[in-house]
């Protein structure tokens, strides 16, 4: 067993471990093993209105995946062994854009299974991941809940951790009846959920800003390996922050560092005034200065190692009024002078 202390706040509904315990049964294989992991008493299966914690639900998936070698836990006709995810995510962390990462994780699940179709689409102003069902193939039956919520939930996790962003649902569209626990979807969804079992054709889906599809991919192989030490974060817990308007001042810096000398400049390119640029960029961990100080570096690095313009020049197109300044701010950027990195 476990010896961690399992946290009071139990927000997952129990009849996402149930479908586990199903998943098991349908092997010929006895759950009690991944329930003790998780420390979850077998009584409360019989209880509907009963919830585990998000620890506990990441305890029994680990398991439960391993055991039964099905990342999927029985939705699909054919299992997903251990490490798909990983490779879906593997597969995308090379995109420039969240777009093409998203577009490419939905390709290659769809070559791990037909039962169902994952596809991002796009309609006024808004971003779907959508999700079809092929009953004509596989019924997803019992198991259509689980598999549902939590396929979408890792997509949405994929996606959030792509960009170092919490990405905020506009809202949830799910093809299942409204289920008994509805009051628990306010956690695993933010926004609002409808439940549209008779939907024509079976799509689900969760919509977000159009916008965040432009945010650029900001993960490494590095990244990648450390994330995949505890990938169920992804699926069983909201990523941690919203870095939306970071991206948007990192672009408008960017694009007009000479011109965007201070934060009247960058509030009247995003429509903002200075107070609300400020006061947002705190609440997403960030200031305009270190931003600046972060697109002025990567730009003035670029510039040394792939040009020979000369340091006032370069000093100019990063922002600075004179090279003896952009010099001084260089070597507290990098720990480096500027005749260090153009000789390397």
């Amino acid at each position: 067993m476990a010896t961690h202390d399992v946290p009071t706040r139990a927000e997952t509904p129990i009849a996402f471990i149930q479908a586990m315990v199903q998943a098991y049964r349908r092997r010929g294989l006895d759950p009690t093993g991944a329930l003790t992991k998780a420390q979850i008493a077998p009584f409360l299966l019989q209880q509907p209105q009963a919830c585990v914690t998000a620890l506990q639900m990441e305890w029994m998936s680990e398991a439960a995946m391993r055991e039964l070698d099905d990342e999927a836990l029985g939705w699909f006709r054919r299992r997903l062994p251990w490490g798909s995810y990983g490779m879906l995510v593997r597969a995308s962390v090379t995109a420039p854009t969240l777009s093409v990462a998203m577009k490419r994780w939905c390709r290659h699940h769809n070559l791990l299974t037909d039962d169902i179709t994952l596809r991002v689409s796009t309609s006024d102003g808004l971003a779907h991941i959508d999700l079809l069902e092929h009953p004509e193939h596989h019924d997803l039956g019992e198991l259509r809940e689980f598999c549902i919520v939590s396929v979408l939930r890792n997509a949405l996790g994929v996606a959030c951790w792509l960009t170092d962003s919490r990405i905020s649902l506009a809202g949830t569209q799910l093809h299942i009846p409204t289920p008994a626990h509805v009051a628990r979807y306010q956690v695993l969804f933010d926004g609002p959920v409808a439940f549209e079992p008779h939907s024509t054709p079976p799509i689900s889906r969760i919509s977000f800003d159009a916008g965040y599809l432009s945010l650029p991919v900001r993960r490494d192989e590095g990244a990648l390996q450390r994330m995949l030490q505890r990938a169920l974060l992804l699926t069983v817990r909201p990523y941690r922050r919203d870095r939306l308007l970071v991206e948007k001042v990192r672009q408008v810096l960017a694009e007009h560092l000479a011109q965007a000398r201070n934060a009247d400049d960058v509030a009247a390119h995003l429509g903002l005034s200075t107070r609300t640029l400020h006061r947002q960029l705190k609440e997403e961990g960030a200031s305009l200065q270190q931003l600046k100080d972060s697109v002025r570096r990567e730009r003035a690095l670029a510039l040394l190692h792939k040009t020979r313009k000369p340091i006032k020049q370069v000093a100019a197109e990063v922002g600075f009024a004179n090279d003896k300044s952009f010099m001084r701010a260089f070597r507290l950027w990098t720990g480096k002078t500027v005749e260090d990195v153009r000789g390397a």
